[in-house]
């Protein structure tokens, strides 16, 4: 093992102004969801730069990809098309509903869902399409458009790793889908601890996704606490579930969004030193944004060569050896015992996720690296591969 300090895979990276707005919080005597949280879904639709696009603050991106498929109508019957090539959270959320899942492969280049696997996989029973922005990169949203408006099905992406991803010059979350959710996870390009983001301009879609956000109730907690008159009387009108944002964590949310350009082009000067550092080795670096485009450099994930003789969990190992932590991103779908069971699915119907699985490590890719880290992880880099 190294004598240097452990590198961690992630770290937040939490300011004074972060640090001082949940001071400010904890004092006011309003903790749960109440006026930061307001204040933040204000100011992330400012930051989208849309004033039609409403954003619904929850406690995790599960949640928001549930409420937005709920409001969608979709329940038992119905069928909702994903990559295999993602967290759990993204399927699971389809089962909770009764609906099916069908997982279609990645394109090998990009590792994001293949538009043409998705239509070759819908049936008179799918209802949606939810395409996962992987690493940072944003999907061809041009063609899922396309084929969800062909075939009259809604989308819902999975923009847990894109923000502030850009395509054709267009944030994710503006591109016209029925919804986006974001995830600020510890380890996500902006952090407020546990919580995430649905946008939509859909509006009867907020206003359902409001509602069941909050068990159903059909007034805003917020709003019957500080009204100034008697306002105890609510109703509740669908049986909803408890996915609201704190204040506690919006207060993190706010000042964090504040520094998400800066975040990015700290992500974006790792990432093209890491690209530098390893053009000469036998490694399948990442995709880039298209030119003009914004990568979020959520993750940044090295393909092991076929000519590599090392195996990619003895390369993980021996980084750790070395001191620096690294993780994998995913263990597809079809490889997990209840989707596999479920649906039946073997590696051979997968093959560029399951080559992908086989070879790829995601290396650390954080703001609170300093230059010094940067090039530890390149020499350790460097040492397993050259």
């Amino acid at each position: 093992m190294s004598d240097l300090p452990f590198l961690p895979f992630a770290l937040p990276e939490i300011g004074e102004d972060e640090i001082n707005e949940v001071v400010d919080t904890l004092r006011s005597g309003w903790v749960t969801t109440g006026p930061k949280a307001k204040r933040f879904e204000q100011d992330f639709a400012a930051f989208l730069g849309e004033p039609q696009i409403e954003c619904i603050a929850v406690n995790s991106a599960t949640a928001g990809l549930h409420l937005a498929l709920e409001a969608c109508g979709i329940g038992p019957g119905d069928e909702v098309i994903t990559t295999t090539h993602t967290f759990t959270a993204t399927a699971e959320v389809v089962r909770y509903l009764g609906a099916d899942v069908v997982l279609v492969d990645i394109d090998p280049t990009t590792l994001n869902i293949d538009p043409k696997l998705v239509e070759a996989a819908i049936t008179p029973r799918t209802k949606c399409i939810i395409p996962v922005h992987y690493a940072g990169l944003a999907v061809d949203m041009i063609a899922i458009l396309d084929i969800a408006r062909k075939h009259g099905l809604r989308v819902v992406e999975d923009a847990a790793h894109a923000l502030p991803t850009t395509l054709e010059k267009e944030l994710i979350g503006t591109m016209g889908s029925d919804a986006t959710v974001f995830s600020f996870y510890a380890n996500k390009t902006m952090t407020t601890g546990e919580g995430g983001m649905l946008v939509t301009r859909n509006a009867e879609l907020a206003k359902r996704a409001r509602v069941m956000r909050l068990h159903g109730m059909n007034r805003d907690a917020f709003d019957r606490f500080t009204a100034k008159t008697p306002s105890w009387y609510y109703e509740i009108v669908a049986p909803g579930f408890k996915y609201n944002m704190t204040d506690i964590a919006a207060a993190l949310g706010i000042h964090q969004l504040k520094r998400l350009p800066a975040f990015q082009a700290r992500r974006e000067a790792i990432a093209q030193a890491y690209n530098a550092a390893f053009t000469d080795l036998p490694l399948i670096l990442p995709p880039e944004a298209p030119e003009g485009d914004v990568h979020s450099w959520h993750l940044y994930v090295l393909r092991l060569s076929d000519e590599l003789e090392i195996d990619r969990d003895s390369f993980i190992e021996r980084m750790y050896a070395a001191g620096i932590g690294c993780s994998v991103h995913y263990i597809p779908l079809h490889l997990h015992p209840y989707w596999r069971e479920r649906y039946e699915l073997g590696p051979e119907q997968f093959p560029h996720s399951q080559k992908a699985f086989e070879r790829m490590l995601s290396i650390p890719l954080y703001t609170a690296m300093t230059d010094a880290d940067v090039q530890r992880v390149i020499a350790a880099v460097r040492a397993i591969a050259g």
